[in-house]
């Protein structure tokens, strides 16, 4: 199975990156993702305490929306040594009305324009490939650095809203195809 899924859906490439689909194999950068200060911070605790539990999620929330959907989360690989970096992806999430894009760089690896790279690819495969026609995405008010990508994205606040079972407000963003196309023009 997992050889199957790895060659049955897509990945995507950029000038540095790989993005593949999120598979067991990538357990181990779920687990340190998911427990970086700052994705604990931003995003919040997934209760993914070891390795296992990484595969259960990924196996669980991952997995199900790829074979779905074709589009789920995929891991961020350097081209240049095969290093696994950190995740983004397109999201069918509880909440988000439409397609989410979200991203996260392990904290080695920040400020080196890698999120903004692979969002970047992952707006114009959805556009393209996946025939979306919106994409949002969501927030922290408190996580700058995610607004400046999302805003250096094209992509415009539209207001606040509130997750499922959340109680904190958060920034919504988004960004159509005919706007992407206007920008771009």
């Amino acid at each position: 199975m997992k050889n199957k899924t790895l060659r049955m859906y897509k990945k995507f490439e950029t000038d540095r990156l790989i993005l593949k689909p999120t598979t067991k194999l990538d357990s181990e950068l779920i687990f340190r993702m998911m427990n970086a200060p700052k994705f604990k911070k931003y995003v919040g605790d997934r209760n993914i305490f070891s390795i296992k539990s990484a595969e259960n999620y990924i196996e669980g929330k991952m997995t199900p929306q790829l074979e779905m959907l074709g589009y789920s989360n995929y891991t961020i690989i350097l081209k240049q040594n095969d290093i696994k970096i950190g995740v983004c992806g397109l999201y069918n999430r509880g909440g988000v009305d439409g397609v989410d894009i979200g991203f996260g760089i392990l904290p080695s690896h920040e400020g080196l324009g890698y999120a903004f790279e692979a969002a970047n690819r992952l707006k114009q495969v959805a556009f393209k490939n996946f025939n979306i026609q919106s994409i949002k995405a969501i927030t922290s008010k408190e996580n700058i650095s995610s607004q400046k990508i999302l805003n250096k994205l094209n992509m415009n606040l539209v207001g606040t809203t509130q997750l499922p079972g959340e109680n904190k407000e958060i920034l919504l963003y988004e960004i159509d195809l005919y706007n992407e196309f206007v920008v771009k023009k």
